[in-house]
């Protein structure tokens, strides 16, 4: 028995997340029907993140055991001659039997792109938030140094039934706001992340462009563990799982 690490890239835009649902497209379904397609299994793969419908991943990991013998270096190429032009793979490799793609990562970074832009641009729709009011991104990015360090993110989480227990801590490593031209990009590392941390911190950077928040009001909005106080939930289209750290 091998154990396999695979990591793909995808276009989220047409997919309901990576989850298989019931009566919705997902990025697990499409790549276990290719896997199947390559290997005659259909073992239990693992998946490094759960992302949101239209959120997409420069890099994600997947891990399954399989007693298939297929060199791991070739197993992409047969892949990709299954998978829709939608998901990429792009690397495998065998790793240690107890190798989880999930509860292995260090971390992850990710990436939310904004289009600064007055018009907007038809190549960019679901793949960048358009935002045609000016953008201060020195101002955003002196009020993400706020968010560095460790916190308890309960403002910045949607909580659910599902999700009112747990250690709402996470250690926030890097976060930056820069521009290229029209293009706003905000870039977040963190050991971990809770549903939907990223894009509430990024509808609260913007809500501090507009004069809404202060950057000084972060660390209180932090300490009030109160889901209300924090800026909205920005849209998906924007965000990218960019890298997973092991």
């Amino acid at each position: 028995m091998r154990n396999i690490l695979v990591t793909i890239m995808y276009d989220g835009k047409n997919y309901h997340g990576w989850q298989v649902q019931n009566n919705a497209s997902s990025v697990q379904e499409d790549f276990q029907e290719a896997l199947y397609r390559v290997i005659g299994e259909r073992p239990d793969i693992k998946g490094c993140s759960r992302t949101d419908a239209g959120v997409h991943a420069n890099m994600y990991c997947i891990s399954f055991h399989t007693e298939h013998t297929i060199p791991a270096e070739r197993l992409p190429a047969a892949l990709n001659r299954f998978l829709p032009e939608s998901i990429s793979a792009q690397s495998a490799r065998d790793v240690e039997d107890d190798f989880h793609a999930r509860y292995s990562c260090k971390g992850k970074e990710y990436i939310y792109r904004i289009y600064n832009g007055a018009v907007r641009n038809p190549f960019l729709v679901g793949y960048a938030l358009h935002y045609w009011y000016s953008l201060d991104e020195k101002l955003m990015d002196s009020a993400a140094q706020y968010f560095l360090g460790r916190h308890d993110f309960t403002s910045f989480c949607t909580v659910d039934n599902h999700r009112k227990k747990g250690d709402f801590h996470r250690t926030v490593k890097n976060i930056s706001v820069s521009r290229d031209g029209d293009m706003v990009t905000i870039t977040i590392e963190a050991d971990g992340f809770l549903y939907n941390m990223v894009r509430i911190i990024v509808g609260t950077l913007l809500q501090t462009a507009q004069g809404k928040i202060a950057p000084q009001q972060i660390p209180e909005i932090l300490e009030a563990l109160d889901r209300k106080k924090a800026g909205p939930t920005a849209p998906p289209d924007g965000l990218y799982l960019n890298r997973v750290f092991y």
